[in-house]
């Protein structure tokens, strides 16, 4: 624009419309165009994976989901899942279903230096987290990473995603995630099974022998958990992921240790106390309800059964019924505190001078125990710690 304001200001006659063609045709303020490049896989050497948002209606209600995708980089075999969101557990349980689908693990698995799988660095220099690069030593594959802006690297995974957005989610809607991600397996073996123009070929035709080139799996996968300490809270559900689940009623209070994995919530107590409960995939702050963790109406805990301090007392001093009646009526503190401090009394002073102040406590409808045991203490003042006087001791005797 200012170049076109300096020709008009020196006398030039032109429109900036064809300032700029003449540009354009001279190389004049433009990058070089350069040739695209082609990368070519062996089969069984790479495997690209990476996340897109998309929005789906789920249940009737649209919803922004975490689309991820891996395709196999010699046959274009796709595969994808859909998430609420995608941490580092989501990206473990997606890439195991991922190479369980194809039956084997690639040499590398490519990605976009996402924070879930990098440490630090990006590109070449890219250090996976301690507990990702120990999953990928497990199932047989190391991570990379494409340089920093190079997304052409990856464009085996990238392109999918636009497929995926105007074929399998355009007009489709699903009643739950499970309909969801069953409806995407389906649909990816249907594609896969399309012949491809820009291929020349079918999928799953060149899968037959890149799938020779795969390393096989270990004879047993271990499944993919998040491990959580929690506690029983007052109505007998442990929480997890804002979701709670139900427990027995007589692990209330109790330490419990929970396993989150892809479809499950076992929840466990000791070695011999365990029960499991479908996950509720999205943290919607809903209960999860067992009926055998519930008793029968009229069968459930008693909440009016005496306190053990007050059987206590009243075992060591009967006498004390009608003052322990009227502290449960009266005290403004909480009843298993002043319970607790009148038993601590009836078990450390002697018992004449204790039932003695009790009596004129009540006799005057005193019941702040703080001023029972400082008349308590009056008394046995009085009568065990009498001194003699009138006899003086000389300094001979002494």
């Amino acid at each position: 624009m200012r170049v076109h304001e300096e020709l008009e200001l020196a006398g030039a006659e032109l429109s900036y419309p064809a300032l700029t063609a003449f540009c354009r045709r001279h190389g004049i303020g433009q990058d070089p165009i350069v040739p695209s490049g082609r990368y070519h896989f062996e089969p069984g050497e790479e495997l690209q994976h990476d996340t897109s948002p998309h929005d789906v209606v789920i249940g009737g209600r649209k919803r922004r989901v975490q689309t991820a995708s891996a395709v196999l980089c010699y046959s274009r075999l796709l595969f994808f899942q859909c998430y609420p969101s995608f941490q580092r557990f989501d990206c473990k349980v997606f890439l195991t279903d991922a190479l369980r689908s194809i039956g084997g693990a690639p040499e590398r698995v490519m990605i976009d230096n996402t924070h879930v799988v990098v440490l630090r660095g990006t590109g070449r220099e890219m250090v996976p987290a301690a507990e990702m690069a120990a999953f990928a030593e497990r199932l047989g594959f190391r991570f990379i990473a494409h340089e920093r802006g190079d997304a052409n690297r990856s464009a085996r995974v990238e392109r999918p995603f636009w497929f995926i957005e105007t074929n399998f989610l355009a007009g489709r809607t699903f009643s739950d995630w499970d309909d969801l991600n069953t409806q995407a397996c389906q649909w990816c073996d249907r594609v896969n099974a399309t012949y491809k123009k820009h291929l020349r070929a079918i999928p799953r035709e060149l899968f037959v022998l890149e799938r020779t080139r795969l390393k096989p799996l270990p004879a047993w996968i271990p499944p993919v958990y998040r491990l959580h300490e929690r506690t029983v809270d007052i109505e007998g559900y442990v929480s997890v992921s804002t979701n709670r689940y139900s427990v027995p009623v007589s692990w209330i209070g109790r330490r419990v240790e929970v396993r989150e994995s892809k479809d499950k919530i076992d929840i466990q107590l000791d070695a011999r106390s365990s029960l499991s409960h479908r996950r509720l995939i999205e943290p919607l702050g809903q209960r999860v309800t067992l009926e055998e963790h519930r008793p029968p109406r009229g069968q459930g805990v008693k909440r009016f059964d005496p306190h053990p301090e007050k059987q206590a007392i009243l075992a060591a001093a009967p006498d004390l019924g009608d003052y322990v009646s009227g502290l449960e009526k009266r005290s403004r503190k909480v009843i298993a505190l002043v319970l607790r401090q009148l038993l601590r009394m009836v078990r450390e002073y002697p018992r004449g001078p204790l039932l003695a102040a009790v009596r004129e406590a009540a006799h005057y409808g005193l019941y702040d125990l703080d001023r029972l045991e400082r008349m308590i203490l009056r008394r046995v003042a009085r009568e065990y710690f009498v001194l003699e006087t009138g006899h003086e001791t000389t300094d001979e005797n002494q």
